[in-house]
């Protein structure tokens, strides 16, 4: 250790960072101004200390457990805080004993963590107390609620959307984050290079918490210099942050997010954007998800306007199964470009999901006698295959005669699209069918 460092003065605190910067007023929140802002709705709640049934939906370190503090503190009642992670049905149990009791005579307010941890049993257990009033309470969790919280909660509870800080937002509470830092210092400086914050603010990718906790590590792992600072650059914050927070979930909401997204940049004929979402399932590793979604694309999405773009992209999953990360993203990428230029059809699915329909919904009427498997003994005798025309002795390999049932023989299910490959078939057909 340098011989400057014995005379370091430092207060230490047991409380982390990411604790002590945690907001005690709506004012002083990071970002959520679209609910938070002045005169919405949960503000105004909050400030009159007029509290509903309440979830709050979001990524971690977006502000959910800070703002439902706030809130405990804004009303007058007794305030329990459970995570579902840990907690039992016991354990509300045991907070209902407290209702009507002298220090809860104006209510209970529960805040339960991570409410998707909670089973259906588990979340039936509050539906008594919290239809009555008796106990208010404000779940928070990071999927979507319309998945995994019980219905009858949802109805009974008002959904707020709590949405990943911005660069900007981020940054404050960085700098916050610092000055909190130098009140532990009663002789040593902190100096944050500029790049550093920059850098930190964004690899935290909205999450105020792992910023903070990178900011913590900078400061408190380093030794002062002989002029007494701490100096924070660049590689420092590099090292601290590593990786930036990819916001994503195989199992989650935001894994549907990006794949819908993926497909429908695809289907839009963006390959920019395709790569962008592309590369998100890149990072998460999801390789199963990007083939069977490709797959897909190919047949739903580009379909009869190129009908080989099936088989490329078959090729390359199953080069991407073979390889493996990272060299999988390759010929994944040039399954995305090629979907995502290639020109686009849906009569595929538009033709097999009107033929479905019909058949769930009509009566078609059975196949006709002379389609019928003729092929065994008695078939004559019942009609079956007789007077049955095989194109393949017509011109052109093609004869007039019926092959849909009598109950829809004039139905048509298949629409050619306006794009090359299926105009230059229907003008082909339509020359025949003439002839």
């Amino acid at each position: 250790m340098p011989p400057f460092a014995k005379s370091i003065s430092f207060m230490s605190s047991n409380i982390p960072l990411a604790q002590r910067i945690r907001p005690k007023s709506l004012d002083e929140v990071f970002g959520q101004q679209h609910i938070l802002g002045e005169g919405k709705l949960l503000r105004r709640a909050i400030e009159i200390g007029r509290l509903s049934n309440m979830i709050f939906y979001g990524p971690s370190g977006t502000g959910k457990t800070t703002v439902a503090k706030i809130a405990a503190s804004a009303c007058d009642k007794k305030f329990y805080s459970l995570n579902a992670t840990t907690a039992s049905v016991g354990d509300i149990k045991n907070i209902m004993t407290d209702i009507g009791g002298f220090s809860s005579q104006n209510g209970i307010l529960l805040y339960l963590d991570e409410i998707q941890n909670f089973n259906k049993k588990q979340q039936q257990s509050l539906l008594e107390v919290i239809e009555t009033g008796d106990i208010t309470l404000i779940a928070s969790t990071t999927e979507n609620p319309y998945f995994y919280v019980y219905n009858a909660i949802l109805s009974r509870s008002t959904v707020f959307e709590f949405k990943p800080l911005s660069p900007e937002d981020v940054k404050k509470a960085v700098r916050r984050a610092i000055g909190l830092a130098q009140e532990d210092f009663s002789e040593t400086k902190i100096i944050f290079n500029d790049d550093a914050i920059e850098h930190i603010s964004h690899m935290a990718n909205g999450d105020v918490r792992r910023a903070v906790n990178a900011v913590e590590l900078c400061i408190y792992s380093s030794i002062p210099d002989k002029n007494m600072e701490i100096k924070v650059d660049l590689d420092l914050a590099q090292q601290a942050s590593q990786k930036k927070a990819i916001t994503y979930d195989r199992m989650g909401d935001n894994h549907y997010d990006v794949l819908s997204a993926f497909q429908k940049s695809i289907r839009g004929s963006d390959p920019d954007a395709s790569i962008h979402y592309l590369a998100r399932l890149v990072a998460a590793e999801d390789l199963q998800s990007i083939c069977r979604r490709l797959l897909v694309i190919a047949t739903e999405d580009i379909g009869m306007a190129y009908p080989s773009a099936v088989s490329i992209v078959k090729s390359c999953v199953d080069s991407a199964l073979q390889l493996g990360f990272p060299e999988a993203r390759i010929p994944l990428a040039q399954a995305t470009l090629l979907l995502a230029t290639a020109p686009k059809s849906n009569s595929a699915i538009c033709a097999i999901d009107s033929a479905l329909e019909d058949l769930y919904s009509k009566t078609v009427g059975e196949v006709p006698q002379h389609l019928k498997d003729a092929h065994y003994s008695g078939a004559e005798k019942m009609g079956r295959g007789q007077n049955y025309k095989y194109p393949h002795d017509y011109p052109n390999h093609y004869v007039q005669q019926q092959y849909l049932p009598d109950n829809i023989k004039h139905r048509q299910y298949y629409f050619p699209k306006d794009n090359k490959f299926e105009k230059g078939l229907k003008e082909y057909w339509d020359k025949i069918r003439k002839k």
